[in-house]
């Protein structure tokens, strides 16, 4: 459709990876990559379980970049940058009600990425879906209490905790030291890193800590630490 519509357009497929119907998930990638490509580019977003419901379908100008997708918390991310400008889109009668990715996502990313404007591809949309990262509390003993919120391919365990070091992390009954890199600790070991975006997370070294130890999405993870985090979240 994109290439039948727009001829040479460069078109960068990021991620499969997601896991049906992961709205959350989607979020999180959605956060990590989208100002990280030049400005004017258009993201096509399609984590869609509300498909053919009544929830709505937009079109997102943030930060000079262009997103696309259903409005259920999945591009959020550039919503809470200040100035960011939302449109509905209107849905075709002959659209399926199972495929708006290729019915409705896919010709207003055309658009855009042939220079459409905006405000030319539907309404205004005032009030979209924000979803937001939850917040770390600090507890009364000084520990930060996060939460897993992704657990990515490998079976590592994401979670909320903005770090730029920390001594330990407590999952469960796991005390887990931090370090730099993986293989800082033996196979088979856990481990916690800064991972890529800034938050810690814990691993298991050539296995998956999800799987081993049974930690999913909203497990409460403890964090002590050396140097104090600016506390800001994706």
């Amino acid at each position: 459709m994109l290439l039948s519509s727009v001829p040479g357009v460069q078109v960068v497929d990021l991620s499969h990876d997601i896991a049906p119907q992961d709205v959350e998930s989607a979020r999180l990638t959605v956060a990590r990559y989208w100002r990280r490509f030049p400005a004017g580019t258009v993201h096509l977003v399609v984590v869609d379980p509300g498909v053919g419901s009544a929830r709505a379908a937009i079109a997102v100008r943030s930060d000079e970049r262009f997103l696309v997708g259903p409005d259920n918390g999945v591009l959020s991310p550039a919503l809470l940058v200040p100035g960011a400008q939302a449109v509905s889109l209107p849905i075709p009668l002959d659209a399926a009600p199972t495929f708006h990715g290729r019915d409705v996502f896919a010709p207003a990313a055309a658009a855009l990425a042939s220079g459409a404007s905006l405000a030319s591809l539907g309404t205004p949309h005032a009030s979209p879906l924000v979803r937001r990262t939850p917040e770390v509390v600090r507890e009364p003993d000084g520990a930060l209490r996060g939460e897993v919120i992704a657990i990515d391919r490998f079976g590592n365990v994401i979670t909320n905790i903005v770090a730029h070091h920390a001594g330990t992390v407590r999952v469960g009954d796991h005390q887990v030291p931090v370090h730099r890199s993986y293989s800082d600790v033996g196979r088979g070991e856990m481990v916690a890193v800064i991972g890529s975006s800034g938050l810690l997370e814990i691993a298991v070294r050539d296995g998956s800590a999800a799987e081993l130890h049974g930690i999913s999405r909203g497990t409460p993870v403890y964090a002590r630490h050396d140097r104090e985090t600016d506390g800001r979240q994706p």
